[in-house]
């Protein structure tokens, strides 16, 4: 049983379904603290079903990728390249969980089962194959990773028909917020997987996976990851221009967003794996800080 532990929680990806579920959480409770009213329940539902899709998404993605992971150093331990789960097993617990995860979210409301599962067709069959044909499928895959935010603060209305009922929240807020956080999350990809596509960029040769923007460490990727590092300031200030973030937020946001900033510029000086992995490192901590801050900020906000 702790071997199955073990390899089930490598197919879902555990840490990355981790980080998944908590922004998408972290989004239902602006929604619901925007709405005056926190259901827990449907918090609980939020977290299950938001767990499952997202293994679902892994799955598919491992069975997608299994003879490529066999090439590369960080993936070769997988269960299915390792052999330790056959295809067919991996395909049952990506379509139980996928099928399961739906469903508990369609219960919320229509709008959170559908981007669920827009979210595991995207990243799963559109982003997976595109890896090894294009480095645009890290535009591509930056949709499915910021759709947690949506998932997350649209799963906070209550259920009403193909659509959801709210009360204390104005039209132009239920449009406004989500996409806000989900523009935040798109930006903030692209340091956070160049950054990992540098220092692993040997690894991905093996298996012919592309992610860099000229597909090679040169010049011009590392001016493109500076770049997409700088954006993360103007983004930071989002939440505050269009009145659901207060200063403490922008604050903190600003100072990411310029350790963001600072470390792309001395990566385009050095161009080394060094300066890539301190933007990689940066970015694991950027989005769960900011996030919980904002939540922070917003409740007091909003009181």
């Amino acid at each position: 049983m702790r071997a199955f532990i073990s390899d089930y929680n490598k197919l879902v990806k555990l840490r990355l379904t981790l980080t998944v579920v908590f922004s998408a959480s972290i989004s239902f409770l602006i929604g619901a603290v925007q709405q005056g009213e926190i259901i827990w329940f449907n918090w609980l539902m939020l977290t299950l079903g938001g767990f499952f899709v997202t293994g679902a998404a892994n799955g598919f993605n491992e069975i997608i990728e299994k003879d490529t992971d066999k090439l590369m150093r960080r993936t070769m331990d997988r269960p299915l390249p390792a052999g330790r789960m056959t295809t067919g097993q991996a395909l049952v617990l990506s379509l139980l969980m996928a099928i399961g995860g739906s469903l508990i979210l369609v219960q919320l409301n229509f709008l959170t089962g559908l981007l669920s599962v827009f979210s595991i067709f995207l990243y799963a069959f559109v982003y997976t194959p595109l890896k090894q044909k294009s480095p645009i499928a890290v535009f591509v895959g930056a949709f499915p990773g910021a759709l947690p935010p949506l998932i997350g603060y649209y799963a906070s209305f209550q259920s009403a028909g193909f659509g959801f009922a709210y009360a204390q929240v104005s039209e132009a807020a239920i449009i406004i917020t989500p996409f806000v956080l989900f523009a935040i999350q798109f930006v903030w990809q692209f340091p956070h997987f160049w950054a990992i596509a540098w220092v692993a960029d040997e690894d991905y040769k093996k298996a012919g996976i592309r992610l860099l923007p000229t597909t090679k460490k040169d010049k011009v990727s590392s001016i493109v990851l500076f770049i997409s590092c700088v954006l993360m300031i103007p983004v930071g200030f989002l939440p505050y221009y269009f009145g659901f973030g207060g200063l403490t937020f922008t604050g903190v946001s600003l100072i990411g967003g310029a350790m963001f900033a600072w470390y792309g510029y001395k990566h385009l000086q050095e161009m080394s794996d060094a300066s890539a992995k301190k933007i990689m490192y940066i970015s694991f901590a950027y989005l769960p800080v900011t996030q919980l801050v904002l939540l922070f900020d917003f409740s007091r906000f909003s009181a």
